[in-house]
């Protein structure tokens, strides 16, 4: 079996071992339009491992997230979903009528982490989120 490879800065921990199981996950986030809850990732991985629970779907989760292979995405439901790491910062867009998130490569400006604001805040990262309606709800009416 070829080596599995994870985006951006990964260090050598749990998320290299392989396993089927952080196989289909990490398919399934390579082929995501934007970051996806650990519901839909258990749907979209049954496809390639239909035995999968959403208990191995949280245990694959959580190596992959401390090698940052993965990042979490936070959702205003305080709910999370994740896409792959290493990525270059951009913003989301969550449509108001049937929840879907995707990326969204245009946004503000990134300020690099350690810029220093007024009033001495120091920046160590940003997220934005857009919410409106996705092209195909706006074209059905909803």
């Amino acid at each position: 079996m070829a080596p599995l490879t994870y985006p951006g800065p990964v260090r050598e921990g749990l998320a290299a071992r392989r396993t089927r199981q952080r196989e289909a996950i990490m398919e399934v986030l390579k082929e995501a339009t934007g970051p996806i809850d650990a519901g839909e990732l258990l749907l979209r991985s049954r496809a390639r491992l239909p035995g999968l629970g959403l208990a191995t779907v949280y245990r694959t989760l959580r190596p992959l997230l401390d090698d940052r292979c993965i990042v979490p995405v936070s959702l205003p439901d305080g709910s999370t979903a994740y896409e792959l790491g290493g990525r270059r910062p951009h913003a989301h867009f969550l449509c108001t009528s049937c929840g879907r998130l995707f990326d969204v490569e245009a946004g503000p400006p990134c300020l690099p982490p350690g810029t220093v604001l007024p009033g001495g805040l120091v920046v160590d990262g940003w997220s934005l989120m857009f919410h409106g309606l996705c092209r195909t709800c706006r074209a059905s009416g909803s």
